[in-house]
Formats: structure tokens, sequence, C-alpha cells
């Protein structure tokens, strides 16, 4: 099926959306996709979703928008890097008598890259990003942080105010799939197939791992009860659509089963009916499966949106003098990460609480700009006051 989603990190869209497709166009068409330059080594951008939209940013169908983000990247070889630098190093090392030291070679190489792209091969790929403004439900197409990062921070750019939360359930995943495992029960509608992951904690983090084996339930508790947690668990909703559950509550490795492949089949002629069937049919059972997973895991923990909310209100005439700060440093300093997502999983805060908190990490010289690609580089701690 050719709509369906091979990955969904799941985000909760605000109530009431309000936005129809031509007013989501319109707020995309700022930040169309646009080819890398000659000195640039990557582009992002929004572009039609399918052939069948023609120039239209967003694809519609019964109440559930699409939309692509396109990433194009310059290639160039490391190889060929190296030997360029290497060839430049011995040149200058003969000139003035010594090796270039730490400081010449990174210009060098800042160089060459430079010269190079020009020259360089682009390729391309597309994240996909479905939009189910009923359920409230927004998911991207990929279980990569930094994708999903550079996704969502394109959006925020065109929408404003930015419609977006992350989706926080009662029972962390890695809690849930064990006590399933443990009790060798699924919940309602799910059965367990033959992948898992069972990790330690301490130092060891030992991990097991089953690949198409059957799960045996006494082997399985022997782990769980050395101190595993389930990580990574095989299911299958319904007998219709079987995914990965990761401990993040992403989904990988989604697949539609011969029973939703069949019904699609049967109600399509040609490409651009085969591309509206396929949609609306991932639509409606991505729809229901996100519900009770949901459900499977205790309900959503709404009060941590809320509590989110209301901490952004509280302290929006001293976001300058955000309480959390401090611990936000702290965080991206220790783990040498620096992303949106990082900091609203590890501090339960939104997304725009977040997005300050970094930015204000940015001013302080202790995290890069966001790269093309989406990734800010951790560059040092914060600057002495002296």
């Amino acid at each position: 099926m050719s709509a369906f989603f091979r990955n969904a990190t799941i985000y909760r869209l605000a109530r009431p959306w309000d936005m129809t497709a031509e007013e989501l166009i319109q707020a995309l068409g700022k930040f169309a996709f646009a080819p890398t330059g000659d000195l640039e080594r990557q582009s992002s951008g929004w572009v039609p979703p399918h052939a069948s939209c023609g120039d239209d940013l967003v694809f519609q169908a019964q109440g559930h928008f699409l939309l692509a983000l396109r990433i194009e990247s310059k290639v160039m070889p490391g190889k060929a890097i190296d030997l360029a630098v290497r060839e430049q190093a011995a040149e200058l090392e003969e000139q003035q008598g010594y090796k270039p030291g730490r400081r010449q070679i990174k210009e060098i190489k800042e160089r060459v890259i430079d010269e190079m792209l020009p020259r360089a091969f682009r390729q391309q790929r597309e994240i996909r990003v479905w939009m189910d403004p009923q359920a409230g439900i927004m998911a991207i197409d990929t279980g990569t942080p930094s994708q999903c990062d550079l996704v969502v921070g394109m959006l925020a750019k065109c929408l404003d105010p930015f419609p977006l939360e992350n989706l926080y359930v009662t029972h962390s995943p890695a809690a849930a799939m064990t006590s399933w495992l443990l009790r060798d029960f699924a919940p309602h509608g799910f059965t367990v197939d033959t992948d898992a992951e069972l990790r330690g904690a301490g130092d060891t983090l030992a991990t097991v791992r089953y690949q198409r084996q059957p799960l045996d339930p006494g082997d399985v508790r022997k782990h769980i009860q050395t101190g595993k947690q389930c990580t990574l668990l095989a299911l299958t909703w319904m007998d219709k659509v079987s995914f990965v559950l990761t401990e993040n509550l992403v989904l990988k490795r989604i697949c539609a089963l011969d029973v939703l492949t069949q019904q699609a089949d049967r109600a399509t002629q040609n490409d651009d009916e085969r591309f509206v069937a396929d949609f609306v049919l991932m639509a409606g059972e991505l729809r229901g499966l996100i519900a009770d997973l949901i459900h499977a895991h205790g309900g959503e923990r709404l009060d941590l949106a809320q509590a989110a909310d209301a901490a952004e209100q509280a302290d929006a005439a001293t976001l300058s003098d955000d309480d959390l700060y401090p611990m936000a440093r702290e965080l991206v300093i220790d783990t040498g990460r620096a992303s949106i997502s990082h900091l609203q999983r590890h501090l339960r805060i939104g997304y725009n609480r977040a997005a300050r908190l970094l930015e204000q990490i940015e001013q302080a010289g202790i995290v890069s700009a966001m790269q093309p690609n989406g990734v800010r580089n951790v560059l040092a701690k914060e600057p002495s006051c002296a």
C-alpha cells in the first residue's frame, strides 16, 4: 500500500483545529522546497505529497491531511575529502617548514568542502506527515528524533500559533510492555508477535533480543525477574496491522496485512484512485490503532500538557528567568544532545517552553544554531561571567 506509513512518531494536535486545507497550503507555501545552491550542503521544504495534488502542498481526504517535507543534501565521498586535505596539508607543510596544526587542518578541510560543493551529487528524501484534526493526532513517518525535530521545526515556522504537543500516556511503554510479557497477556485487540528486546538496567545494560522466534513465557519471565525491561515489542492489531512498538511510544516497521491490502485492491482502478483509497484506509486504521494503543497504556496523561500550558502562561512575563534553565543547561551538557524533543521528554514540558529554553542555551554559547540537517552541536559549557 503506497500511502501506508512505515513508521509513526505520534503527537497531539491542539484542539479545536480550525485551519482549512487551503489555509494550511498557504502557510506551508512560505517554506516550499527549493533545491540546494552551489554553496549549500542541505535544503528542506514542503512539496506536494502526491502527483495527483498538482502544485498543492496538502492532500486532503475525508478530513485527513497529508504533507511531505523534502530534504535535499549534497553527497561528498569522505575518502575524497580526506585525500584532498592530505594533499593540501602536504603543500602547506612544504611551504612553512612544519606540519600544519589542528586549526590549520580544520581550515583546509572547510576550504576543500567549499570547493567540492558545486560539483557534489545531490540526493533527496521525503518525510510524510499525517494530520487527523478530528482525533487531534499527528504522526510523522520516521522514528529518528533528529528528523522529527526538523519536521516539527519547519511546521513551527509555518504555523502561528503552533498547534502541537507531545503525547503522554499514563503508563510508560517500557513498563506496559514488560507487564504484558510478564503476565503473558496482550491488551484487547493486540497480539504479541515474534520480535522483542529486553534490556537490563545499571552498568551492564545486558540485552536479550528475540528475532522471528516465539517468546517463551518462562524464559521471558526469568529475564524480567533479573531486572530487565521490555524496550521493543512486535505486535499485531486486530489482525490488520503489524508493527514494532518502542519504549518511546514510536511505531516502526508498520505493515498492512492481507485483509487490508485485498480490500484496497478491490476498490481501486488507476494509480490516483489507488493512492486515495490507500491513504483513507491507512488514516482510518491508524486512528483506531493509536486510540487502542493509548487505552492500552492507561489512557492519555492530559495533566502533564495542562500543567505545561499553565507553567508557560505563568512564566510568560519572565521568559528570560525560566527556573528550568539551569536543569536544561545541565541536561544538554551532560548528555551531549541539544534538541527540543530531548528537553521535552526529560523535563516533561511543552514544545514552546522547550524551544525557548534551547534558544537561551544557544544564546549562552553552549550549543550551535540549528544546522541544515536539524542537528545542534554542543559547543562548550556556559561561558564564565568573569
